[in-house]
């Protein structure tokens, strides 16, 4: 992939959720919410400060991240359908499993 972010923002692919509950019944997709949860793809450098100096990003490229319902900005990069958000839409990093391990359905 050939897209690189500026600045604060970060490029995230959704990591699709349970498709059925613990008693067995299969959730259909129209009655699915969209995932709060992704895979960091690309980061930004990061923010400028006052001084000029560079802040680097808290995350990178494979992080597991949890965000809100409404943040980012959907776009398709090649052929996949993908989210741009700033750092701040970012409400923490899932720890201790690789976001590589769930693929997206």
């Amino acid at each position: 992939m050939k897209f690189r972010p500026l600045h604060d923002r970060v490029l995230v692919r959704r990591i699709e959720g349970i498709e059925k509950t613990a008693g067995g019944i299969i959730i259909p997709d129209t009655a699915k919410e969209k995932p709060q949860e992704g895979e960091v793809i690309a980061a930004g450098a990061g923010v400028k400060n006052e001084d000029g100096k560079l802040t680097p990003l808290d995350v990178k490229a494979g992080d597991r991240i949890l965000f809100g319902k409404w943040s980012g900005t959907e776009v398709k990069v090649d052929g996949e359908d993908l989210l741009i958000m700033k750092e701040s839409d970012i409400l923490g990093i899932i720890e201790g499993t690789p976001a590589s391990k769930k693929k997206v359905a």
